[in-house]
């Protein structure tokens, strides 16, 4: 495999400077037909990357704003933790609504999430102690919790608990995904609060014959696993998904080096740059199409490669981290997308 350089610039949308819900969702669902152990299948990839600001949580941030708009306080406005695309979506929706936003974050959010945060005018609060889980997310928590005990007039979003956060994805990526893939396969969908994953259960159960798999990492507290160190931002949790466990449905660990190099395999394989949550849908969707579980897995695709150029993407940071790239063994012989067929 050669080397990838941030230079490359991995297939990303232009996306729009402003928000618009007119331009949220319709995103695309690409194929890719792949030789792997001498059969051949399909792995389909809905990329989110397309949404407005770039990723599903642009989906969760309008249902969220939705849920607190009517007990804002223009002045004071309202709160979240995030680990980078949720904040990048309610700073520009907070933006179009002239509403004060406050994003808390923590060293591992990517740097493009934390400009494009600022240039939609939130404001920062960056919490550095690490929560003992093996991220910070506990730390984040305790902050927004100490900021709203301290005004009371500042509104907690709270995508954590939050029921519009699922019903985001049950009303929306739900329906749109069933469009586009049919009512009948499989469908990989990465869990960080499990509202995602809740949501497209909820509509599956309801709509589909869809066999919803939750794929988590190997250190991840969000499907009541046993924590530990993660090096990868955008999936897993410091705690127990509120919206979803590991006995609700089929589930999936997958290892964080595995996700990472099938990120770097997707972009050369294919030109088609994806973040590491996406990683590891494709490690597990591979798993279940070399074992014969199925010749088809479409995976729920949350985000692009432009917050990962300066870690999963950079040899530099690999290099920093001791990661030795361990590459899926498939042959991808031909991609399709969507308006192409």
């Amino acid at each position: 495999m050669g080397k990838f350089m941030a230079s490359d610039n991995p297939v990303q949308l232009a996306r729009p400077v402003r928000y618009s819900r007119l331009l949220l969702g319709a995103t695309p669902v690409v194929t890719l037909t792949l030789a792997l152990r001498g059969r051949e299948v399909r792995l389909r990839l809905k990329l989110e990357s397309f949404n407005p600001c770039g990723s599903i949580k642009d989906r969760a941030a309008e249902s969220l704003f939705d849920s607190v708009k009517e007990s804002l306080d223009t002045d004071v406005g309202f709160i979240e933790s995030t680990s980078g695309n949720l904040g990048v979506a309610l700073a520009a929706i907070a933006e179009a609504h002239r509403v004060p936003f406050t994003a808390v974050i923590d060293p591992r959010t990517p740097r493009p999430a934390i400009h494009a945060m600022r240039r939609f005018g939130a404001r920062i609060h960056l919490v550095r102690e690490p929560d003992g889980e093996g991220g910070y997310l506990l730390s984040r928590l305790q902050a927004v919790r100490a900021a709203v005990e301290a005004d009371p007039r500042l509104v907690w979003t709270n995508q954590y608990e939050n029921p519009a956060n699922p019903l985001a994805h049950e009303r929306s990526t739900g329906p749109e995904l069933a469009e586009q893939i049919g009512r009948d396969g499989f469908v990989a969908v990465p869990v960080s609060t499990g509202g995602t994953l809740a949501g497209l259960r909820a509509y599956a159960a309801r709509e589909t014959s869809w066999s919803v798999v939750g794929v988590d990492v190997f250190g991840s507290r969000a499907l009541r696993h046993e924590s530990g160190r993660r090096i990868l931002p955008g999936i897993g949790s410091s705690r127990a998904s509120s919206f979803i466990s590991a006995e609700d449905g089929p589930t999936r660990l997958v290892d964080s080096i595995a996700a990472l190099s099938a990120c770097l395999w997707l972009v050369e394989r294919s030109g088609i740059g994806v973040g590491a949550s996406s990683g590891a849908l494709i490690v597990a969707a591979l798993d279940m199409l070399a074992q014969g579980e199925a010749d088809e897995v479409t995976c729920v695709c949350p985000d692009g490669a432009s917050n990962y150029l300066d870690t999963v993407y950079s040899e530099t940071w690999r290099a920093r981290e001791g990661i030795d790239l361990v590459l899926p063994h498939a042959e991808v012989l031909r991609v399709d997308w969507e308006d192409e067929r």
